[in-house]
């Protein structure tokens, strides 16, 4: 069970920047298509009439001279068409090999003008007798003729024309609807990281207030969030170390009263016993209202601290423990916070572990590194062997305040000691796992970046 609060960089492309960059580029795509319809519907009748003029006054131009120009001029004006005009003038033969007009979805509305001025028995092909180009036949009295023009004269944007456009316009779009999501998302993202911040135990840079009205209110409302956090905190170690100091004190007369009162040893040892836990639940509430500041973190080999504590509790004759400690194990952070942190847990293991039937608690305590470079990390593992929790109540486990007598045996204290493992690995970048043992018992794992 992950405790630490993470938003995953693939859970944040899964959502509002991709939603929106989606949803633009959809509109984008339908608004292209549907333009690119109407543009050639809109356009189709006009080309067409066009080219067909042009047809038209090419053949009734070249028809015309041919006609009225003297025959032994007829060769001389065939070379200045062919030469300066592209149009070639060739008998039409019975035995041509003439090929379907050209596949162009303006060719039907091209043919039937055509046909409507120079007749119905007007011909078109895209190759005659293996030669390419845009063939249109005429008579001259009972002679008919092929006139071919060149394909560059009547054409227009080809599919992959219109193919290519669309696509550098759309990707033009797409990188457009990019831009338009990220400078929208950009706000919610510096929300997101500030909140992820606040749930770290960070204090965030206060956002900025300016953009659309919306944006204003949010990160305005946010900021005040943020330092009306900032003064509770404030407030609540304020007063919990305020109190915790007052106790003390009557705490420490009243000591004093029952060292010097004559009572019996069973009695005194027993009111002892009360002050001292009352005097660990006060030390509990400092604690947990101490607060972690980055700046004091320093170079902790943290390998060497948990042998330390592992040989201190070993010393304890109803405590059996198994080490496997790497060393080097170094990451940043406060010494005394981390101290606490591994107390806490060998405590709560040492106290709650207890073999069932046995007198005695079994203790596995592991270090380890993993990773490498920047990704290294240093893993924590306390176990015990003891009874466990009920899976549904790890996670109430680490609230304040909170203790599972029915599952963890007779808990004394205020029920924070968790709760400050959990809060002082927080403000430490750390994770921590709860689960329960394979072979009974409950395994504590902490992962904490390497220094």
């Amino acid at each position: 069970m992950k405790l630490v609060p993470q938003l995953s960089l693939a859970r944040l492309k899964s959502g509002l920047f991709w939603r929106t960059f989606l949803l633009l580029g959809t509109l984008t795509t339908v608004s292209m298509i549907s333009w690119i319809g109407m543009i050639s519907v809109i356009q189709r009748e006009p080309q067409a009439q066009q080219i067909s003029a042009q047809i038209i006054s090419v053949v009734t131009i070249t028809h015309a001279a041919l006609t009225h120009s003297a025959p032994e001029l007829r060769r001389e004006l065939l070379f200045d068409l062919v030469s300066n005009e592209g149009i070639r003038i060739f008998s039409l033969e019975e035995d041509d090999r003439v090929d379907p007009p050209p596949d162009n979805y303006l060719m039907p509305d091209i043919e039937a003008l055509v046909k409507a001025k120079l007749g119905r028995d007007t011909r078109f092909s895209a190759r005659v007798n293996g030669v390419a180009g845009f063939w249109v036949s005429f008579k001259i009295d009972d002679d008919a003729y092929w006139l071919m023009l060149d394909r560059e004269r009547l054409r227009g944007l080809t599919g992959f024309q219109w193919l290519g456009w669309a696509s550098l316009v759309s990707l033009l779009s797409l990188i457009g609807a990019a831009i338009i999501s990220s400078l929208i998302n950009l706000p919610l993202s510096r929300l997101t990281v500030a909140a992820r911040a606040i749930a770290q135990g960070k204090q965030p840079a206060p956002l900025p207030e300016k953009g659309p009205i919306e944006i204003i209110e949010a990160n305005r409302s946010f900021n005040q969030m943020v330092d009306d956090l900032k003064q509770v905190e404030s407030d609540r170690a304020v007063i919990l170390a305020g109190i915790s100091h007052d106790l003390r004190t009557p705490l420490a007369r009243m000591q004093l009263e029952v060292e010097m009162a004559n009572l019996s040893d069973e009695a005194r040892d027993g009111i002892q016993s009360d002050i001292g836990q009352m005097d660990d639940i006060i030390g509990q509430f400092l604690d947990y209202a101490k607060p972690t500041e980055a700046s004091s973190f320093t170079d902790v080999d943290l390998g060497g601290l948990l042998a330390d504590m592992a040989r201190e509790t070993m010393r304890l004759p109803d405590v059996k423990i198994t080490t496997a400690i790497a060393e080097d194990a170094h990451v940043m952070g406060n010494p005394t916070d981390l101290r606490r942190v591994l107390n806490n847990l060998i405590e709560n293991a040492r106290r709650y572990g207890k073999t069932p039937g046995g007198d005695f608690t079994e203790i596995d305590i592991s270090c380890q590194l993993k990773g490498s470079g920047a990704a290294r990390r240093v893993i924590i593992d306390v176990q015990d062997h003891g009874t466990g929790v009920p899976s549904e109540k790890i996670e109430q486990m680490l609230k304040p305040f909170t203790r599972l007598d029915t599952a963890r045996g007779q808990a004394n204290g205020a029920g924070l000691g968790l709760a400050i493992v959990e809060r002082v690995l927080l403000r430490h970048g750390a994770e921590l796992q709860v689960r329960n043992r394979a072979g009974g018992g409950l395994a504590f794992q902490i992962s904490l970046p390497a220094a």
